[in-house]
């Protein structure tokens, strides 16, 4: 159990950051996971691979008109190997106060 000093301090600190305070702790701790979800996966990728994936989503900006062809077949190479729809059930599922269907996290069997 933290001491009254502790608690002390991490109000304090807490205090100067604006609109920390009202921000609740189960919020926080949610947003930590995904992160470290999306680190997980984000790691599968090798370093050039990921500037690469960055770059790509720049150009696009939400678009698949706005890339040509290969750049389309790039982005779709590096989006399989970063696995991103078992990224999205795993963070869909550690938010959800209920177990998700492993057809939802993983995909339909026949893709496995």
């Amino acid at each position: 159990m933290p001491s009254g000093l502790i608690n002390l301090t991490i109000g304090k600190a807490a205090g100067r950051v604006p609109g920390l305070r009202r921000l609740p702790v189960l919020k926080l701790l949610a947003a930590a996971e995904v992160a470290l979800l999306a680190r997980d996966h984000m790691l599968r990728l090798t370093p050039p691979e990921r500037r690469r994936l960055i770059s790509l989503v720049r150009i696009g900006r939400g678009g698949r008109s706005r890339l040509t062809g290969a750049e389309r077949d790039d982005l779709e190479h590096l989006l399989t190997k970063l696995e991103a729809r078992m990224l999205m059930g795993h963070a869909v599922d550690r938010l959800s106060p209920v177990p998700l269907p492993r057809r939802i996290v993983y995909g339909p069997k026949n893709r496995r």
